[in-house]
């Protein structure tokens, strides 16, 4: 494991790698208000034990990377796809394979529509599809909803982790017990680190893809595999299988009763995949 800190136009993006720099190349993306360390460093180690090489970074507005005032991001989406080649630009890498989880799972399909030639693979997992037409899939859960519109105090640490433990609780799936103590201590740390989550709020401006890539999906060429869980609240699972079918060729991997959610007990799953999807496109 290796720390780095890539400093690039003006700006400052917080990565850690694990593996032997030799093998291929895989970036992590996570999702929206979430820095690197979800996900977590066993994940990363176990990936990297399978022979890749794994990067993961934190996002602006997250973990150790750049923070702007609150509401005024100095970014949006087409700078957070950039943001992927700036790291990778940073290790010397021209072309990775790349995970993306939620939010970094649509940041995931910009790059590979971006600079297909530098993403070797895309693993989009719990995500929806990049510029189509959502609206008749299934909405998020109710109780998500009602709990998103709850005003926290993102600056004040009992009530942002007792909220992101709530949030976290509410966004599992039904396959796994929810720890609600190990989770509790894991954001306790990760809230920490952060120095707080005010300014992982501005990644709600990232959701605005833009006008650019709207019906642009099916024009992607990179290898595509979407790993979705049934239970996920958020986007559920006929979100995965849209973003399957916009692509020719893609694969769709089901994780039945899985959450929005990297739960230990899919890890297994979800490594296999990975390490299958990457290792037929090096």
């Amino acid at each position: 494991m290796s720390l780095r800190t890539i400093r690039t136009d003006g700006i400052e993006l917080a990565t850690e790698a694990f593996g032997n720099q030799a093998h291929p190349p895989v970036l992590l993306i996570m999702g929206g208000m979430a820095s690197m360390l979800w996900w977590p460093e066993e994940f990363c180690r176990r990936l990297a034990e399978h022979g890749r090489f794994v990067i993961r970074y934190d996002q602006r507005d997250s973990g150790l990377s750049t923070k702007y005032p609150v509401g005024q991001p100095g970014y949006a989406f087409d700078d957070a796809v950039d943001d992927i080649f700036r790291v990778l630009d940073g290790y010397g890498i021209s072309g990775a394979h790349i995970v993306g989880f939620s939010l970094g799972g649509m940041v995931g399909q910009g790059a590979a529509l971006k600079n297909p030639e530098r993403v070797l693979s895309l693993t989009a997992i719990s995500t929806s599809p990049l510029g189509l037409d959502t609206s008749h899939l299934p909405a998020s859960g109710e109780a998500w909803l009602e709990h998103m519109q709850v005003d926290v105090d993102w600056s004040e640490r009992a009530q942002a982790v007792r909220y992101t433990v709530e949030d976290a609780r509410l966004i599992a799936g039904t396959a796994h017990p929810f720890d609600e103590a190990g989770t509790r201590t894991f954001i306790e740390r990760d809230f920490d680190r952060s120095g707080g989550y005010l300014s992982a709020t501005n990644h709600s401006i990232l959701f605005d893809v833009g006008q650019a890539w709207q019906g642009r999906l099916p024009e992607m060429k990179v290898p595509l595999l979407a790993i979705h869980g049934t239970a996920d609240p958020i986007f559920p699972v006929d979100h995965g299988a849209a973003l399957a079918q916009a692509v020719a060729g893609a694969r769709l991997v089901k994780l039945e009763g899985g959450g929005h959610e990297l739960h230990p007990g899919d890890w297994d799953r979800i490594i296999s995949a990975i390490t299958e999807h990457t290792g037929n496109t090096n």
